[in-house]
């Protein structure tokens, strides 16, 4: 498939996303999102066990394109572009049974902070900010913005982002809890790259069931969440990749994952 708005790696059963709009420091637009979801499709489809996403240039997502496709006006009710663009891409990530890793390698603002607290693992560059924008031109957060960060950073920091509209630093966006790591900015996709490599080389199914778990967690009272481990356990313990575990821990050895 040809991109217009993305560009597409996959390599070692990694695949890299990357929003490929630097002339509008890599704004969303419905087209972005439809070559989004194609492309996660074909890195399943091709076999990847972890995905990457990132922007081209200096920014890693602008938000929402305010001119849109084209030159194409917003459309009037924002709230069907949420449901036509926005909604179904953030649930097709949660929904994933591979993890999900951003390279934040600039300003994420917007709806594109929320894409960028999307991922299961997060590397911010040193020089990068994060930016609930939406109080500036009247709107309200969205692309799950409020839930991730809340869940992330707590209210009152959630609160504090989203009233004031200030950018926050890689550094006090690590301190909040909103992103995984912090490095130099040369080295953000690089390293992002390597985690998603060992990751794709893990126990895929266990992985998979790992991160809708922990979310799950996050609405769970203790007892439904003891529930969901012991089902999930179940599963697990039936894989061919626990098999194999089992069988290198006692020939000394690191186990071979096939992700089965």
């Amino acid at each position: 498939m040809t991109y217009e708005t993305i560009t597409f790696d996959l390599t070692d059963r990694v695949a890299t996303l990357a929003i490929d709009r630097p002339a509008r420091m890599n704004a969303l637009t419905p087209r972005v999102f439809a070559e989004l979801t194609a492309a996660i499709d074909a890195a399943l489809e091709q076999g990847a066990r972890a995905i990457v996403l990132t922007g081209t240039g200096g920014a890693f997502c602008s938000g929402a394109d305010l001119v849109g496709d084209g030159g194409a006006p917003m459309p009037r009710d924002l709230g069907e572009s949420l449901d036509t663009s926005y909604n179904p891409f953030v649930r097709k990530v949660a929904a994933l049974d591979v993890p999900f890793l951003t390279a934040i390698n600039g300003p994420a603002v917007g709806a594109g902070l929320g894409l960028a607290l999307l991922g299961d693992i997060s590397v911010m560059a040193r020089s990068a900010y994060v930016l609930l924008a939406f109080v500036n031109i009247g709107l309200v957060p969205d692309a799950g913005a409020t839930w991730l960060v809340a869940k992330a950073a707590g209210r009152t920091k959630a609160l504090e982002m989203a009233l004031l509209g200030e950018r926050v630093s890689a550094e006090e966006a690590l301190a909040a809890g909103l992103v995984t790591r912090v490095v130099d900015d040369e080295q953000v996709l690089g390293q992002t790259q390597q985690l998603a490599a060992k990751l794709a080389a893990g126990p895929s199914v266990a992985i998979g069931m790992i991160r809708k778990q922990v979310a799950a967690a996050l609405s769970l009272d203790l007892d439904q969440s003891l529930a969901v481990e012991r089902e999930n356990q179940t599963r697990a313990g039936h894989t061919r990749d626990f098999a194999e575990a089992v069988r290198a821990f006692g020939e000394k050895r690191k186990p071979v994952f096939e992700g089965r």
